[in-house]
């Protein structure tokens, strides 16, 4: 059975891009903030009822434009888990490569316990450089185009190293870790001394927290997680092969953001280096499956929607971030109809229009090269009203979902 999961990319709704610019900054509008928010949980609540099997919020900051205004998805994952029975509350996701570790592993770990199990956490890397950078100085953070750069390079290792320490922090009564940028406990080389509770921590602590002359060797991070030995882990992954790899040889779950022809060779490379790990999984098993359709009544309408909902943040934002090649389809200019970008859009892969019968014939087709565990559907609520989006939601899991059901085996 495939899982379905809603994910939302907050958009602070305007009636046209003139709008946008006489309400500047939008982000910061606390009033539409407010609807927005609300509204969103209304969704969330009606993808519970619906068997949904899970949603997510997403980490980025500073968005004064009005796009993607979600910063913290920790609290609003706390709120929505408050207000649903059965639906698994998630990130895609923390970005790791500018976060502090052990507070991510805390807040997940609490919210795995908020949730009783109904949760998982995702982690990217960080593609913009407004706030990644900034956020991630203490580190030496630089945000990622996945291009083998030194940027890129160094994003990866950042990545990777915090990802280690979360899962240390999980799976551990306690922890240690020495690298130029985390040392754990601090200092790490003569361990840290003046702990006011010593005695006390060497008799209650944890195991090897102490060591032989007072200081501290090890810390413990409570809680440990709800879910043993803790929560599903996503990866958010765009082009990089590396990632698809990094994600198998750990089992964790790979979020393709990327066109049929990528998942279908990002598909086998994964489950080969899962395989190399010690994981059976099946082709498609543990991967996840990112698109954004917009089922209408036909694909005309559905191509209004498309410009309707989704032009201008694709205007204004996605396309700044596109590889060359499909920046070049777009060919943006600052008078460009939004009615002008849908091929644009649907040639990037993600963005899918038509019927339900259209929508349902093209994950069908992806189903036919690379079935997954898992598809995530992304929605620019509230530039896209909520009943459009719970409308959405509805037609695909009762037209579309089915059908993909008969072609997964897991």
């Amino acid at each position: 059975m495939v899982k379905v999961i809603v994910q939302m990319y907050p958009v602070i709704p305007a009636e046209s891009e003139e709008e946008r610019i006489n309400l500047r900054p939008i982000g910061r509008n606390s009033e539409k903030y407010q609807e927005t928010l609300r509204g969103w949980c209304d969704i969330i609540e009606a993808a519970d009822g619906m068997g949904i099997w899970g949603a997510t919020a997403i980490e980025h900051h500073f968005h004064s434009e009005g796009y993607e205004v979600s910063p913290n998805p920790g609290v609003l994952n706390a709120f929505w888990g408050a207000r649903t029975k059965n639906i698994n509350i998630g990130q895609l996701g923390y970005v790791m490569s500018a976060a502090n570790p052990i507070r991510v592993a805390e807040e997940t770990a609490i919210l795995d316990h908020l949730m009783e199990g109904r949760t998982f956490v995702g982690f990217s890397r960080g593609f913009q450089s407004r706030w990644t950078n900034l956020l991630g100085q203490h580190i030496g953070t630089r945000s990622t185009t996945s291009d083998g750069g030194n940027d890129d390079v160094l994003n990866r290792e950042i990545f990777e190293e915090a990802i280690e320490i979360v899962i240390k922090s999980w799976t551990q009564d306690s922890i240690e870790h020495n690298s130029e940028r985390w040392q754990i406990p601090f200092p790490y080389a003569d361990g840290h001394r003046g702990w006011e509770m010593v005695d006390w921590t060497n008799k209650m602590g944890a195991y090897g927290e102490v060591g032989s002359e007072g200081e501290l060797r090890r810390i413990s991070v409570v809680p440990a997680p709800y879910t043993k030995p803790h929560p599903p882990v996503f990866i958010a992954s765009n082009s990089s092969q590396e990632t698809i790899e990094y994600a198998g040889r750990n089992g964790f779950i790979p979020a393709y953001f990327a066109k049929s022809s990528q998942v279908a060779d990002f598909g086998p490379h994964y489950t080969k280096e899962a395989s190399n790990a010690g994981y059976n999984f099946a082709p498609g098993q543990n991967q996840a499956i990112v698109r954004m359709p917009r089922i209408a009544n036909n694909l005309e309408d559905s191509r209004e929607d498309i410009a309707r909902y989704d032009g201008m943040i694709f205007k204004h934002f996605y396309q700044n971030f596109l590889p060359a090649a499909l920046k070049s389809k777009a060919n943006v200019q600052v008078d460009t109809p939004l009615e002008d970008l849908v091929d644009p859009m649907l040639s990037t892969g993600l963005f899918m229009g038509g019927s339900v019968s259209e929508i349902r014939d093209q994950f069908l087709e992806q189903w036919r090269h690379l079935p997954a565990e898992y598809v995530i559907l992304i929605y620019h609520y509230a530039q896209q009203p909520k009943e459009s989006v719970i409308n959405n939601l509805k037609l695909f899991m009762d037209e579309v979902k089915p059908a993909l059901d008969e072609l997964t085996q897991y």
